[in-house]
């Protein structure tokens, strides 16, 4: 009952999450929630707006319990748990349809394989993904004699990597991965602010950092400033400096960039966030940042067993990949093994102990600075490692990196 009125009343105060929650009536329990969620989808395909005053201008008020209990769910609103509260629904909803199948297949004598049909179409509410081969070949049939199309992936805003990876593509995980101090921010920033240039909506979740912090390293790079200036810009900076503020902001502005800096976000959170962007831009390309993947809190704790936590976190960023149809980059810790070899550079086996990152992502990147080890203030060379790319070559690209701005750009 509450989670029902939770998910009509967060629906009512945010009503784009109606189209992409895909309910259905047969989910709730009962008539009046059933009746609700009807009114709700008939003012939606007409276009209009959805509140009580249009639901109750809708149908009969009585067949939903009238005004008292729209103002009642409204109430119950939770945004931040819709998604938890959905699984919950769908959930025993898939619970009360399998009692409900085997007591049919008891009463009817189904076989085993009738039975074990039906109970495997309970495993996903998905009904557009089937796809017959024939269909498929249908497509590519006169590919050798059609000049394709590509689809550029989203912009890095390096050359090399841009070449090595044809860009970010939808749908992919995308790790990066490496020690403390190599900049992984710092690239973050960069791909995000690219990525916003070239008419992408990115979307950040800074679970460390918040988001004064990292709008003054994005003022610093595009600036260049010195980021130890930007402490007390009025004193630090030159007039020389001050001269260039204002295009500095404005063109940091250009990239909108949106940051949520809660620490501790977990990810049905964090597609709440995403679909409502997503929704007040339809025909805009998003990209997705989180800074750092161990930060995001887990649903659940699994006893305190870090290797499953994290490995329910990764399998469910490359769902959110797929799901919103993006690209998804996750920066990542490495362990401190790295620091025990004499070639400190980072390699995939450094990534086990963090669950099933390596297989779930599509790319692995490793940052690596020979300078942080040497000591050497006029090396400023950052490799970008590509260890694991699921649809393209590996290897390593040097891009040039100065630590005091944190700007980022080809050799």
């Amino acid at each position: 009952m509450l989670v029902e009125e939770s998910i009509l009343g967060t629906i009512l105060k945010e009503p784009f999450l109606l189209q992409d929650a895909d309910l259905k009536s047969e989910y709730f329990k009962f008539v009046e929630h059933q009746n609700i969620l009807s009114a709700m989808k008939t003012l939606a395909s007409k276009g209009q707006p959805i509140d009580i005053i249009t639901l109750l201008t809708q149908s009969d008020p009585i067949s939903f319990g009238g005004a008292s209990k729209l103002e009642k769910i409204k109430k119950m609103a939770n945004e931040p748990k819709f998604e938890s509260y959905l699984d919950i629904l769908q959930e025993r909803w898939r619970e009360d349809r399998k009692l409900n199948i085997l007591e049919i297949a008891k009463h009817e004598n189904w076989n085993l394989t009738k039975i074990t049909t039906e109970l495997n179409n309970l495993a996903s509410n998905k009904v557009n993904d089937y796809n017959h081969i024939k269909d498929l070949m249908i497509k590519v049939a006169e590919a050798p004699w059609q000049e394709q199309k590509t689809q550029p992936g989203v912009n890095t805003g390096l050359k090399a990597l841009q070449n090595a990876t044809s860009g970010w593509q939808n749908g992919e995980l995308i790790v990066i991965a490496a020690r403390p101090s190599m900049g992984k921010t710092d690239i973050m920033l960069h791909l995000a602010k690219n990525a916003g240039w070239s008419n992408c909506i990115p979307i950040i979740f800074s679970l460390e950092m918040n988001a004064e912090s990292l709008s003054k390293r994005l003022i610093a790079s595009v600036g260049p400033y010195n980021r130890g200036k930007l402490k007390n810009p009025y004193k630090e900076l030159s007039d020389a400096q001050k001269d260039v503020w204002f295009p500095t902001i404005g063109r940091v502005s250009e990239t909108n960039i949106e940051i949520f800096d809660n620490s501790g976000q977990t990810i049905p959170e964090m597609r709440m966030k995403i679909r409502k962007i997503k929704s007040s831009n339809p025909a805009k390309q998003i990209i997705v940042f989180i800074d750092y993947l161990t930060l995001i809190k887990p649903v659940n704790d699994f006893n305190g067993n870090m290797h499953l936590a994290t490995s329910e976190i990764s399998k469910s960023l490359k769902s959110l990949a797929k799901e919103f149809d993006c690209p998804v980059i996750s920066l990542a810790q490495l362990s401190r093994s790295v620091e025990k070899r004499m070639d400190k550079r980072p390699i995939l086996s450094d990534l086990r102990e963090s669950g099933s990152i390596e297989e779930d992502a599509d790319v692995v990147m490793f940052l690596y600075r020979d300078a942080y080890y040497s000591k050497n203030e006029q090396d400023n060379t950052l490799e970008l490692i590509i260890a694991k790319q699921r649809n393209g070559g590996v290897g390593t690209i040097c891009a040039q990196y100065n630590k005091f701005t944190g700007a980022i750009s080809d050799l």
